[in-house]
């Protein structure tokens, strides 16, 4: 069979040489590539742009002695397709498209014919089957348009049909409803009975939880920071690897209103360090913005670059586009990347490494996050010092200890049929890849860090920022609220020590944001009012613990930032960590903000603008014209 196929190849290098599409030059070039990868001919043709896509497969049906099937023009019988299962069409790669006059059915596929797949498709019909032959492009559209109805219930529906309590869409269960009136009512009952005492418990019980939530980060930056040397993927293990040994890869790429930055993802995607017929990179653009997919075609991205079209339909978010890309990503790994992003070329290399010395448990490896517009604004440069500890130091100690890591919101490098089998990401929970990182964790998988760096644009605005960072906050509350539904069932599955681990950070979190306001306020009324005013409800003993615990909790967050901004050798924004205390008050305007929405719009995504930054990721170059792949 091996024979067998080199002998195709030849015969398509030939053919093409015969039919003028390619140079004698270039069809050496391209058998020694496939020789040296491992790949088809045809994908190494495609995607290096030797030949137009068009070109190739009309060529490969008058060699298969098959017709060649433009289904971008078909009409596709809907009662066909009915009972067939779009999963396997996409793994299987073909698709039927009418009945015959003389009782057969045509068959579309990418795949040349053979008489075990030609039985295999004529099981599914009972019929005999005629065959032809397709682009994979011409394909994918025809998936799309087809199993639209049953693609946007999957992707919007498909993790809470197969567990509500898994899922966002519903804010609270009634169990839920019933713990906090409960709260509430006893809250009431005691400010009611003993009004002073209830007030005097309620701060110090606020001012001990939030300096319990900054030490738990502190604690376990520092742990991170013992881990800098710990498991890194060297140069040289990414030299070690062979092109031929890559898996093919996916890259998600979900975009909404981000027509001006297309140019810059098609640049900074054509860095990948990655072979380029071992690529599948699919950018998921909405139904309804139409600006940007006219600009992804203006674009002309290369072959390895296909535009899948989110169908439209509630809810509009991130994670519900990524649902779909699942759908129809071809990769053993897979990642996903935001517009603006420039990862670092060898990225995906040293996440295939990462994972091959690992066992199959570790279904997903974080890339760190930083930001290439730093110096911009007082902003910009406290929004780095924060990813920079974050990632540098948060994330690997988190690892380290075997906790719970909440991904980032690009980045993320999975195995993609462990990744399906988690149901992918909840289209109604707002910070999807925190969800997804925590479900994981819970489920009894792994996730782990990679020490690799993507740069991306650094929040510039105020009011862009609020938006962010009030939903990536709510993201956090439902988060909670949804892993908390069954208590008993975390800690039995996830182990006490990684419950323990999600609370402090995961709860504590949007926690620690809401106290930081009212401890302020505590803290700035001493100064400015007698302390008659206050000393009956807050004595002496309460406000010294406040006290002391907003200074030390400042302090070790201060710490932390210096360090972050110092490994990075960013030293010029080492003192800029000292305004992490005024940077917090931002965090609990967010704060305030994401609980309001999360009782009044739970499932609202606030849209982040890219690309209103006035400085550069790189510089601009022309792109060459290429065979556009869109739908």
């Amino acid at each position: 069979m091996v024979q067998r196929l080199e002998e195709r190849q030849l015969e398509v290098a030939d053919a093409l040489v015969h039919s003028g599409l390619l140079t004698a030059q270039e069809r050496e070039w391209a058998l020694a590539a496939r020789e040296r990868t491992g790949s088809t001919l045809e994908s190494i043709l495609v995607t290096s742009g030797l030949v137009r896509r068009l070109d190739l497969y009309r060529l490969l049906g008058e060699l298969w002695q098959v017709p060649y099937v433009d289904l971008t023009a078909e009409r596709l019988d809907t009662e066909l397709l009915a009972g067939l299962e779009p999963d396997r069409l996409v793994r299987d790669g073909w698709i039927p498209v009418r009945m015959q006059d003389d009782g057969g059915v045509l068959v579309a596929s990418m795949y040349p014919p053979d008489d075990l797949r030609l039985a295999d498709i004529g099981s599914w019909f009972g019929c005999p089957v005629q065959y032809a032959v397709t682009t994979d492009w011409d394909l994918r559209y025809a998936l799309q348009r087809s199993y639209r109805e049953l693609l946007l219930d999957r992707a919007a529906l498909g993790l809470w049909r197969r567990s509500e309590a898994q899922s966002a869409r519903e804010v609270l269960f009634t169990r839920q409803k019933v713990v906090m009136v409960a709260a509430v009512v006893l809250l009431a009952a005691a400010f009611a009975l003993r009004p002073v005492i209830t007030a005097q418990v309620i701060s110090a019980v606020c001012g001990v939880a939030f300096l319990i939530c900054v030490a738990f980060k502190f604690v376990v930056c520092m742990v991170g920071a013992g881990q800098e040397q710990h498991e890194a993927v060297t140069d040289d293990d990414v030299r070690a690897l062979r092109d031929e040994d890559l898996p093919v890869y996916t890259v998600l790429v979900p975009m909404f209103r981000e027509a001006n930055v297309i140019g810059d993802l098609v640049e900074n995607l054509a860095r990948i360090d990655y072979p380029a017929d071992k690529l599948d990179i699919l950018l998921l653009l909405e139904e309804s913005d139409t600006e940007t997919i006219e600009a992804a075609r203006a674009a002309r991205p290369p072959s390895t670059m296909t535009i899948i079209t989110v169908p439209r339909g509630a809810p509009q978010t991130k994670p519900k586009a990524c649902n779909v890309g699942l759908f129809f990503a071809r990769g053993d790994f897979l990642v996903i990347y935001d517009a603006e992003d420039k990862p670092d070329p060898d990225q995906l290399k040293k996440a295939v490494v990462a994972f091959s010395r690992a066992g199959e448990n570790l279904v997903c490896v974080q890339a760190a996050l930083n930001y290439w517009n730093v110096g911009e604004n007082t902003l910009t440069r406290m929004f780095t010092v924060e990813y920079s500890y974050w990632f540098d130091y948060m994330l690997p100690g988190l690892d380290a200890l075997r906790l719970p890591i909440p991904l980032g919101g690009t980045s993320n490098h999975f195995r993609t049929e462990a990744l399906r089998k988690l149901g992918g990401w909840d289209p109604f929970n707002v910070t999807e890849d925190a969800d997804l990182g925590i479900r994981a964790s819970a489920l009894g998988y792994s996730v782990g860090v990679v020490n690799s760096t993507t740069y991306e644009e650094a929040n510039r605005a105020k009011g862009n920022w609020i938006r962010q960072r009030s939903r990536w906050i709510k993201g956090y509350m439902q988060t909670v609220l949804v892993h908390t539904r069954k208590p008993a069932s975390l800690v039995r599955v996830a182990g006490p020590w990684q419950a323990l681990g999600f609370m402090l950070l995961i709860a504590g979190t949007p926690i620690t944001f809401l106290l930081v306001l009212p401890m302020y306020a505590l803290f700035a009324a001493v100064f400015l009012f007698p302390s008659h005013i206050y000393a009956e409800v807050f004595p002496g003993w309460v406000l010294w613990l406040g006290l002391a615990n907003l200074i030390i909790g400042n302090s070790l967050m201060i710490y932390v930032c210096m360090m972050g901004a110092f490994k990075r050798g960013r030293h010029e924004l080492v003192l800029w960590a000292l305004l992490n205390p005024l940077y917090w008050i931002m965090h609990s305007l967010a704060a305030y903000k994401a609980l309001w929405q999360l009782a009044t719009r739970p499932h609202y995504w606030e849209k982040t603008a890219h690309g209103i930054s006035s400085f550069t990721a790189v510089p601009r170059q022309a792109t060459a014209p290429a065979d556009v792949s869109a739908s």
